[in-house]
């Protein structure tokens, strides 16, 4: 079993950044993918950025590429998502996820296929 922890999230003004943090605990080993969708109010699970621990590859969301930016310490068990210039439209309760088994192709950006999850923590942009 994996247990993940997210902290970073807050208030923030348009233009702003935060990083967001998380944390995995307990079979560490079995995560490849490491990532981090949102949700908001009125919306589906979005997927928002992905790290291959296997390949070291990155993927994003076309609403933030080039914005954010995704991160893994491995030694810490750790992934980092750096939002810069962050919007209004950013507001959402961001979840950290992870999965055991090899995703292939786009899978990844299907929250269905991630095994373990975090609490979520929130982002909220002022205009």
């Amino acid at each position: 079993q994996v247990q993940l922890e997210e902290s970073g999230g807050g208030l923030v003004q348009a233009g702003g950044s935060l990083r967001l943090s998380c944390t995995a605990s307990g079979r560490t080993f079995s995560t490849d993918y490491m990532g981090w969708f949102r949700h908001a109010p009125g919306n589906e699970r979005e997927f928002v950025a992905v790290f291959s621990g296997r390949t070291s590859n990155t993927y994003y969301a076309d609403s933030v590429k080039g914005r954010f930016t995704i991160s893994r310490d491995s030694a810490k068990n750790t992934v980092y998502l750096q939002m810069n210039s962050l919007e209004p439209e950013d507001t959402a309760l961001y979840y950290c996820a992870a999965v055991a088994t090899r995703l292939r192709g786009a899978a990844y950006i299907d929250p269905a296929n991630y095994d373990y999850w975090g609490q979520g923590t929130q982002v909220t942009v002022s205009s």
